[in-house]
């Protein structure tokens, strides 16, 4: 299995919060790090600006799914097994 270790040299912005994770990446263009939404195992894409990748997480941070290129105005609903999800910028998988 993968580990999130393998995405190298980028930063992580964490959002553990209501607010942080409620703005998420909504209206930001062109972005080059990656952003950890803890204990969120779901996700839509409204209100965004540019494609993303996306990878689910565990509880010990290993891949359990990952999708590329994902448009604004989708929805990658929740999966079992899946803790985190991480955000990243387009390409990048």
């Amino acid at each position: 299995m993968n580990s999130i270790n393998d995405i190298k040299n980028m930063d992580i912005v964490i959002a553990n919060s209501f607010f942080t994770k409620l703005i998420g990446l909504m209206g930001k263009k062109n972005f080059n790090y990656a952003f950890l939404l803890k204990n969120t195992n779901g996700i839509h894409t409204f209100f965004m600006r540019t494609n993303i990748d996306v990878v689910l997480l565990d509880k010990d941070y290993n891949v359990l799914f990952t999708y590329k290129n994902v448009s604004p105005w989708k929805i990658i609903f929740p999966k079992k097994n899946v803790k985190h999800t991480l955000e990243l910028p387009p390409n990048t998988l």
